[in-house]
């Protein structure tokens, strides 16, 4: 077959396909070749560019910016969300409505998920999720001890019962505060059989969601008691450390900041969460960008699901 035959055959092939929107086996039948001629035909209409694909945002979708992050960061995938202001509760409420889609359309069936306590971002995300049918967890686990000033805990145990509803999943709770007054207060709780059970759940993960936060701490974390003092946070800071997941503290380059602070808090470790198949950060804000970049850098999270103020920054400001 001469080139220019073959060419003919090729754009109407995929004339055919992309025009007329026909299957390949109707192709096929209607113009006597095998399916895997046309196949093959289909994929030669790309090599010569006969047919070339343009993908048109829709507005509100930042798809360039996100793969600028997954090359910049190395991440496996990037969830940047519209948001109309450049101010916290507003990040907060777009990316948490970005983050409960995440979680309806990707669930798994008996997905065991780890939940952070004390994250106004995730309790925003559980609240926006639809009921989901299509698949079912096994369980909820709180993955930072839930326990704190009784005005603010209600808002920790709503996360995880809730999300276990939503999904369908048995919720297990932490009982326990997130930071001990000491490493012996930290001993005797872990003594409890229902913290030892919460505990043991953290190698079963599947599925994890954590905030990222800033070395101060947020609104809702200082008013749940879990935090450690001025002079702590100095010392934190001292040691180079730039956010935490879980109250467990790392630098710019994401290294864990391994203080006597860290013997004290109840919940899961850097090491344990690297061991989760996806886990899922969730986190933005001007005052959490350091955090974020070093969280990535670190390679603490799977996915990140951001906002599209945060997203420039981390990619215009390299940071340390």
């Amino acid at each position: 077959m001469s080139r220019i035959n073959e060419l003919r055959l090729i754009a109407r092939v995929a004339q055919m396909y992309y025009a007329e929107n026909l299957k390949q086996a109707d192709i096929s039948k209607h113009l006597h070749i095998s399916q895997a001629t046309i196949s093959r035909l289909l994929r030669r209409a790309h090599e010569e560019h006969i047919v070339r694909i343009t993908i048109t945002a829709p507005n509100g979708t930042y798809p360039d910016v996100e793969k600028a992050l997954r090359d910049r960061y190395g991440i496996a995938e990037i969830i940047v969300a519209d948001c109309g202001e450049d101010r916290e509760d507003s990040i907060g409420t777009s990316i948490a409505a970005a983050a409960a889609l995440f979680v309806e359309t990707t669930l798994e069936d008996k997905e065991v998920i780890g939940i952070s306590s004390w994250s106004s971002t995730i309790l925003k995300m559980v609240d926006s999720i639809h009921p989901i049918k299509r698949a079912k967890s096994e369980r909820v686990v709180q993955i930072l001890g839930g326990m704190g000033n009784t005005g603010v805990q209600i808002s920790a145990t709503h996360m995880v019962t809730h999300m276990a509803k939503k999904t369908g999943g048995q919720p297990q709770f932490l009982a326990a505060p997130g930071v001990a007054n000491s490493l012996a207060a930290k001993l005797v709780f872990l003594g409890d059989p229902f913290v030892c059970a919460a505990c043991d759940q953290f190698r079963r993960l599947t599925l994890a969601f954590v905030g990222i936060g800033s070395v101060e701490p947020s609104v809702m974390l200082a008013n749940s008691g879990n935090r450690f003092t001025v002079e702590e946070l100095h010392e934190l800071t001292d040691q180079g450390a730039v956010g935490d997941i879980g109250l467990r503290f790392f630098d710019a380059q994401g290294n864990l900041v391994k203080t006597p602070l860290d013997d004290r808090v109840i919940g899961i470790s850097l090491e344990q969460l690297k061991e989760v198949p996806r886990v899922i950060g969730v986190a933005g804000g001007a005052r959490k960008v350091a955090a974020i970049r070093g969280a990535l850098r670190g390679g603490h999270i799977d996915v990140l699901i951001t906002d599209k103020f945060t997203a420039a920054k981390l990619l215009s400001d390299a940071g340390p």
